[in-house]
């Protein structure tokens, strides 16, 4: 491959755009044609946007609580992720002692993670084989984060958690190879309008709702990525927090997007997200 390190590169980002009769936009996880409605009531805009790599110095310029999202090293001590078992049993406990680490939390849950390799003879994005999703998103609402405490911990133990500041953070790396192919962008929570750009979408499962955030176009956002992560790099993503102060970052819009500085033999991209419940006394 050839290496380059641009300072920025020039990127197509596909933005959410709700549905124009004003209804609350959703998408079905499972969906067929023979349900009789549309997988999706709201479009994807593309839009041409600037993203600036960190690659070279500038990688310590962002944090979990000014910009949303922060950069590490550290190789992983499980790296095959071939079974979500073995990932279960291997992967969550080294990786509650990371987040631990880094932001000094004192209960940190996992509660699921997402394997993605890209595959693009692959034309439909499904559970068992997940692809990079190509359009500016936040994870959660404080709507969904508060039913995933809910969801995921012992009842007896959700009135006190829910008391406290808690955060949803994603913990992102690639797996086995550089991620120079469709990699993460990540949008500076500073730049970002909250009442403007986020449009809360249904998440609608067999057995539940869930929801996200669809983020509208907003050509003050400030896009960043770290070119050509390695699986020893990791990024931390904040979905949400309940510390809401108007300085503290809150969520982090991101996205996979296709990088024209791409060498054209790079491996496709495939990585893990492991999604974590994190408490604090």
């Amino acid at each position: 491959m050839t290496f380059t390190n641009p300072d920025t590169v020039t990127a197509t980002l596909d933005y959410f755009t709700p549905p124009a009769d004003g209804s609350k936009p959703y998408n079905y996880i499972t969906w067929t044609p023979s349900m009789g409605v549309p997988r999706a009531n709201w479009e994807k805009v593309p839009h041409e946007v600037q993203v600036e790599n960190l690659r070279g110095g500038k990688e310590d310029s962002v944090s979990l609580d000014t910009t949303g999202f922060t950069y590490g090293r550290g190789a992983a001590a499980h790296t095959t992720f071939e079974n979500d078992e073995i990932v279960e049993k291997e992967y969550y406990p080294e990786s509650i002692e990371l987040v631990k680490k880094i932001t000094g939390a004192s209960r940190v849950v996992p509660f699921d993670h997402t394997i993605r390799r890209r595959r693009p003879e692959e034309t439909e994005d499904t559970p068992q084989k997940r692809q990079p999703v190509p359009l500016v998103h936040i994870d959660q609402t404080p709507k969904s984060a508060h039913a995933r405490v809910e969801r995921h911990l012992p009842a007896e133990d959700v009135p006190k958690l829910l008391a406290g500041r808690f955060q949803i953070i994603n913990l992102w790396r690639p797996i086995g190879r550089p991620a120079y192919d469709w990699p993460l962008a990540l949008c500076d929570w500073r730049s970002v309008d909250r009442k403007g750009d986020l449009v809360a979408s249904t998440l609608r499962y067999p057995d539940r709702d869930g929801e996200t955030f669809g983020v509208k176009y907003n050509p003050n956002h400030k896009w960043k990525y770290l070119r050509g992560m390695t699986p020893e790099e990791f990024v931390l993503i904040k979905c949400f927090d309940t510390k809401d102060d108007g300085t503290t970052a809150t969520f982090t819009p991101h996205t996979a997007f296709q990088d024209p500085t791409t060498p054209k033999d790079a491996p496709l991209r495939e990585s893990i997200e492991l999604r974590l419940l994190v408490f604090y006394d």
